[in-house]
């Protein structure tokens, strides 16, 4: 008899791991109150950058490990994965924030103003130095929840809005911030994001800008389209954008290239990351459900990875994944 699981959340972490799942012959159902992905939750304003080098920088080593699984794991799936880097740079004048970013993430090729030119013509004459990271992608979150579901679909499982009761097997609650009353370390970490049409620019590839108070990103979405990214502020409340975010926002999008000045807004977007103290993932039982949170500002970078370790645990409960909590030694149930 196949293993039935129940999972809470149709984000990117309950989809991922229903992906992993289904492909292992398990019985899976999901629930949402909110039905499948639409305008809700952080993984539909996320940027899609699969950039674990990047994020090294800040992050912990274990991002830039699991975050290498990601580009093919998405690619597998059927989503269009593009793999043309990213390039960081920075004014003349915040030349220490890109030395800094340098030391802290040094798997690049460095790249003056014709290499950067190269890489981006449109950006010709704008920054004398950067960062190439060449061996990062990125992908449009949207089309990826799509597809998520055309492959849920196509096995045979669909995101309900109401559980039911009746059901047994393992319970796996993947709700984010939403989970915070059974994960009381979780905390909520403010993300603001702006989606742009600027056909006067063409840019191909991720764009970050160290900046000392608000570095932010840009992410190609195709036809003139870009995401503007993100804030990041420690904060339980994601119910608006502030004045401040969108200026620092729209300044840093002139800063890449001033026809931004003249982009219009199409979208405003803005909710809580999940993250817990150290702003690592976490496989936590509690109360005989399987929690799977913390992803943070690496979502569709970390979930494949947090999905195959979850999956592994779900169906052998001797597969002790690296990110199960040891604090909370529950397991299966019977």
């Amino acid at each position: 008899m196949s293993a039935q699981v129940h999972i809470t959340g149709a984000g990117v972490a309950g989809l991922v791991l229903a992906a992993e799942l289904t492909a292992r012959g398990a019985d899976v159902s999901i629930w949402d109150r909110n039905g499948a992905p639409g305008p809700h939750g952080c993984s539909w304003w996320a940027g899609g950058m699969l950039a674990p080098f990047c994020e090294g920088a800040t992050a912990e080593p274990e991002v830039v490990r699991w975050g290498q699984e990601a580009a093919d794991w998405w690619h597998a799936l059927g989503v269009p994965v593009t793999r043309s880097g990213t390039l960081v740079v920075a004014p003349a004048r915040d030349g220490a924030e890109l030395a800094r970013f340098a030391r802290r993430a040094p798997q690049h090729d460095p790249v003056d103003g014709a290499g950067i030119d190269a890489l981006e013509p449109d950006l010709a004459g704008r920054f004398s130095r950067g960062l190439y990271y060449r061996d990062e992608a990125h992908l449009d979150p949207r089309t990826a929840l799509a597809r998520l579901i055309t492959t849920l679909r196509s096995r045979g499982v669909e995101v309900a809005r109401t559980a039911d009761a009746s059901t047994t097997g393992t319970a796996v609650v993947a709700t984010g911030y939403a989970a915070r009353h059974a994960l009381t370390d979780l905390r909520g970490v403010k993300g603001e994001m702006l989606v742009l049409h600027c056909p006067d620019v063409a840019i191909t590839r991720p764009i970050r800008l160290m900046h000392p108070r608000f570095p932010a990103y840009l992410v190609p979405r195709g036809d003139g389209v870009y995401m503007l990214g993100a804030t990041q502020i420690e904060s339980a409340d994601g119910s608006r954008v502030t004045a401040r975010s969108l200026v620092d926002l729209l300044n840093a999008a002139y800063a890449i290239h001033p026809a931004f000045a003249d982009a219009e807004v199409v979208e405003i977007g803005v909710d809580l990351r999940p993250a817990f103290p150290d702003n690592l993932p976490r496989i936590r039982w509690v109360d005989g459900a399987l929690h799977l949170n913390g992803l943070f500002r690496h979502g569709f970078l970390l979930a494949p990875a947090l999905g195959r370790m979850a999956a592994d645990h779900i169906l052998n409960t001797d597969q002790i994944p690296e990110v199960l909590d040891e604090s909370h030694p529950e397991r299966l149930p019977v």
